[in-house]
């Protein structure tokens, strides 16, 4: 078995790391969240084949965007089936193992509730427990899915674990029997948090805060009062994932959250609950890499590529901290770190309407 190395990301070590690039630190590439210093392009995981020159391609892009600026790791279970965890631990075993990169640098981000082929827990894991025989909230698995994404990573503890997609819970549950199980998966999180095999968790989702309305969805302020009521005001439910890009701006743009009083937007909503909005899908899927209308490059100025002009709107959106861009290829590491030469962009001109 791979050694296992200890400890998590801190406030000192990630301004430790930020602190060694100056250049992308005085153009606001860095930014705080959780009391930590993260970079606001991070590294994602989740295309390709599951073959031998995938796997190269992921260590040697995350090697890159470690090396030269990018902290933050995005990751998950069922990304090409564990490969892609496997591959970011023996990356991420390299350099610790040469002083390259302390642990308490960065944060590494993964996710659980599909069932993965050959990571499926059968001594545990209930017929009762599964909805559509692909996605599971129980909390013996979560637990198991967790051991498992650790020891892929090589790592004792994860920064975030989020719950992957829980709104596919909703096509074949109701929603009482939905956030009961978000409950039971909360104290499940909070007991990991408690025992430092997590420092936070989260929801990392698809469609669950893009719906119209609430009801369609999830509700970010009911999970976060789950999550006060499990474990008070200092719970661990701080991170959501959700895709914000050039065409999917719904984060921002529909007011489907209600708090205080007030309707808001899902990332408004999330600034006021204090928990961090990292954007997935910055590229799409590489469909707005190239390709983009005039008027993008009119108003994104300063930057050299499409990819890059479609990260920096990711990246520059208020109240998003990090913007996730899947790289295994290390030319696109340094292509799309090309976004940290400007600061973030104005973009008030497409946000006029948020409150």
């Amino acid at each position: 078995m791979s050694p296992s190395y200890p400890g998590f990301a801190t406030a000192e070590g990630t301004a430790r790391y930020a602190a060694r690039f100056p250049a992308l630190g005085a153009k606001a590439f860095f930014r705080h969240a959780q009391g930590l210093t993260v970079s606001s392009l991070g590294i994602g995981s989740y295309l390709g084949n599951i073959d031998d020159a995938t796997d190269a391609g992921y260590v040697a892009s995350v090697t890159a965007a470690l090396r030269n600026g990018i902290n933050v790791v995005d990751t998950s279970l069922n990304y090409r089936h564990q490969s892609s965890e496997g591959n970011i631990g023996a990356a991420l075993a390299a350099l610790m193992d040469v002083g390259e990169l302390k642990r308490d640098e960065f944060v590494v981000c993964s996710k659980a509730g599909y069932l993965v082929p050959g990571a499926v827990p059968t001594a545990v894991l209930r017929p009762s427990d599964v909805v559509g025989n692909m996605h599971s909230l129980a909390r013996a698995f979560l637990k198991d899915q967790l051991e498992r994404s650790l020891a892929n990573l090589r790592l004792d503890s994860l920064d975030v674990f989020y719950l992957h997609n829980p709104e596919t819970q909703l096509q074949y549950v109701s929603p009482v029997k939905f956030y009961s199980e978000v409950r039971g998966a909360f104290e499940l999180l909070e007991a990991e948090a408690a025992a430092s095999r997590i420092r936070f968790y989260g929801a990392a989702t698809w469609k669950g805060f893009r719906a119209a309305q609430e009801s369609e969805g999830l509700s970010l302020v009911r999970l976060a009062e789950i999550a006060a009521d499990v474990a008070g005001p200092d719970h661990h439910f701080r991170f959501i994932q959700l895709p914000f890009n050039l065409s999917m701006t719904e984060a921002a743009g529909l007011a489907r959250e209600v708090h205080g009083g007030a309707r808001m937007s899902t990332i408004d909503a999330a600034r006021d609950l204090g928990i961090t909005v990292i954007a997935s899908a910055s590229l799409l899927q590489a469909r707005l890499a190239r390709g983009l209308p005039d008027e993008v490059a009119a108003n994104i100025s300063g930057l050299s590529t499409d990819a890059q002009r479609a990260i920096q709107f990711a990246r520059s959106a208020p109240g998003v901290t990090t913007a996730l861009a899947g790289m295994s290829n290390p030319a696109h590491v340094n292509e799309n770190l090309g976004v940290g030469a400007a600061a973030p962009a104005d973009l008030s001109a497409w946000f006029h309407n948020r409150r």
